[in-house]
């Protein structure tokens, strides 16, 4: 099973034109998926006063400035939105990228922003209540002529969703990593699962929580895709992976050439220089691996965004994905990246995913309600 790779936008602080070079990045040299976060405000919290875009009206501009990536959040507050706006935003966003939309949805974790906007901020059980209504009227939506709904949160009533996506099925992602609820709900109702920012024991437990879920859910594991996130550093001239020490830094990607997006050398406890010796400086270049979904990556060249000499280097995200779970390259944590931020440019980040045989294309790796 091949193994994808994609870019997420942590915090969406702009500025936008630094934003849109860097979904264009993604989409011309052979990513698989760009995908964005969902805040209201300046997060992580500083002083408050930091931009911060709105995630479906990013969508919506990524659609229109791609080709290929296809188009994803992660992830969308479940109390940010009424799910059925949600499904017409989102039917509207893949019909914008011609099929190429992914709904990645959590059930919310940040406080001060709920507290911020007048929000209600309910207790976990709660919210998981809230998200296990919504991931069943979003799929109803997607799928069904006419939807009707009766839960304890939310209703449908005839409720009619058109233009369907132009996708025969948008996958619908949840994340979070609660065993009881948040795990059993992707098992039951969802196409795939993201782990938030976890290393590899971690990643291999919850997998097999996972499998348990689908067997008593009499669901096959490997039709719901999973991803993993894990943060790193980068900078002019060389990438600073966010790994907690040098043996599990040893392996990511080097050995694993079906789980990896090219002949990436030189990870060595916590700095990793790509390519091949004599690059300009700032450069990153992967040797694209034939097998990876189809698409030929072609020497693959990434030049790092901007830093001003006394800036410190950027916080990003590697995400790791697989449809059964247990292959994936050893994988350290790095919490949220994004709380890392030194500064309010863009926040890249590269993801990894294998892709499940139900599915026709790969789909985002998801930050989300932890």
């Amino acid at each position: 099973m091949t193994m994808t790779f994609g870019m997420h936008l942590g915090h969406v602080g702009g500025p936008m034109n630094e934003m849109r070079k860097l979904w264009r990045l993604a989409d011309a040299q052979g990513f698989d998926w760009f995908s964005s976060a969902d805040h209201f405000q300046e997060s992580p919290y500083r002083d408050g006063n930091g931009d911060c875009f709105e995630a479906i009206s990013t969508m919506t501009a990524i659609a229109l400035d791609t080709k290929h990536v296809r188009v994803g959040s992660l992830v969308i507050c479940v109390n940010y939105r009424n799910p059925g706006v949600l499904a017409k935003a989102v039917c509207t966003i893949d019909h914008l990228s011609n099929g190429r939309c992914n709904l990645g949805i959590g059930a919310g974790w940040h406080q001060h922003e709920y507290e911020g906007f007048g929000i209600p901020f309910e207790r976990i059980g709660v919210r998981q209540d809230h998200l296990e209504e919504a991931v069943q009227i979003l799929r109803m939506l997607f799928d069904q002529p006419i939807s009707n709904f009766k839960g304890h949160y939310f209703q449908l009533n005839d409720a009619r969703c058109n233009p369907k996506p132009l996708q025969k099925r948008l996958p619908i992602w949840v994340g979070g990593l609660g065993e009881k609820r948040t795990i059993r709900t992707a098992a039951k109702y969802a196409d795939g699962w993201n782990a938030p920012y976890i290393d590899a024991p971690a990643w291999k437990a919850k997998n097999a929580v996972l499998d348990d879920w689908c067997a008593k859910e009499g669901r096959d594991p490997k039709q719901v895709a999973r991803t993993v996130n894990v943060g790193f550093y980068m900078r002019r001239g060389h990438i600073r992976v966010a790994l907690g020490s040098q043996s599990r830094a040893q392996g990511l990607l080097p050995r694993h050439r079906e789980g990896c997006a090219g002949d990436v050398q030189g990870l060595r406890g916590g700095r990793c220089t790509a390519g091949e010796p004599r690059l300009p400086r700032g450069a990153v270049r992967l040797r694209g691996d034939p097998g990876l979904r189809g698409h030929r990556l072609p020497r693959l060249r990434h030049q790092a965004p901007r830093v001003t000499p006394r800036r410190p280097a950027h916080p990003s995200t590697v995400t790791g994905s697989s449809a059964t779970g247990h292959r994936l390259p050893a994988l350290d944590s790095a919490r949220t990246p994004e709380a890392r931020s030194p500064s309010r440019r863009p926040v890249p980040s590269f993801a990894a995913a294998r892709n499940p045989a139900h599915r026709s294309g790969p789909v985002p790796s998801i930050p989300l309600g932890r």
